[in-house]
């Protein structure tokens, strides 16, 4: 689980798109229930069917959400990361996760218990209006990713993929197995590998033992399949 760190959250400008949208005032209201927390890749946060219990703004860390089938076999629907809130489902009223959530990329953010949450959004119509914006672009992200993952070729999802991380991140480089991607991506590792070694034949990216860095952001914007830029266009603007 998320390794607490023994410090307040400062109350300038946060990191994370959802709570810098807000009014200072409303932000400086939530500041005392929020925990800045390390999050470690692979840490799951939420399983399907089981209580949310805190709320997550990530700073410089991902998460992903995966829908489970069959008990075992899992899918990236959604990627969050400053740009957005894990947990959105108490922002509808629903305290159980439809999804597991797991750290894609390790890095801070910003935790709140769901009791604390809930208070917040229920009396604070700031908190309300930048959630309402972030749910929609989430919704837009999970239904784009959709009828990308069932239209388009694997190394077009895996560019659009890569992509998303590096703007969540602020980062060109970062560390994924191949085990990990097939689960984002919903192929078999073999099909990660070949389309890795086609984008990397290509010079777009490197990608040795795990670690990835984006050689080339504008040729692998190119290569990415329409998607990007849909999703990208959707996203909330931060204040």
């Amino acid at each position: 689980m998320p390794r607490r760190l023994n410090r307040r959250p400062r109350s300038d400008a946060p990191a994370n798109s959802v709570l810098a949208a807000l009014p200072r005032k409303a932000y400086l209201a939530l500041l005392p229930g929020l925990a800045p927390v390390a999050l470690v890749f692979g840490d799951v946060l939420y399983e399907p069917g089981e209580a949310i219990r805190d709320v997550y703004f990530p700073g410089r860390s991902v998460v992903s959400l995966l829908t489970v089938v069959d008990g075992h076999a899992a899918l990236e629907v959604g990627l969050v990361g400053r740009e957005g809130m894990v947990g959105i489902p108490l922002a509808l009223g629903i305290g159980i996760s439809p999804v597991r959530a797991v750290v894609q990329g390790a890095g801070s953010a910003l935790q709140m218990s769901a009791a604390r949450f809930r208070k917040a959004f229920e009396t604070g119509l700031p908190v309300q209006r930048s959630l309402h914006r972030y749910t929609y672009a989430l919704m837009a992200q999970i239904t784009q990713t959709a009828a990308c993952n069932r239209f388009h070729m694997v190394d077009e999802r895996l560019a659009r993929w890569l992509l998303m991380t590096r703007d969540r991140l602020c980062s060109g480089e970062f560390h994924l197995t191949h085990e990990f991607l097939s689960h984002m991506l919903g192929v078999r590792r073999v099909g990660v590998t070949e389309a890795a070694l086609d984008l990397q034949e290509r010079g777009l990216i490197d990608y040795s033992r795990g670690n990835i860095r984006i050689l080339d952001h504008a040729g692998l914007e190119a290569a990415s399949c329409s998607c990007y830029e849909l999703v990208s266009d959707r996203a909330p603007a931060s204040a």
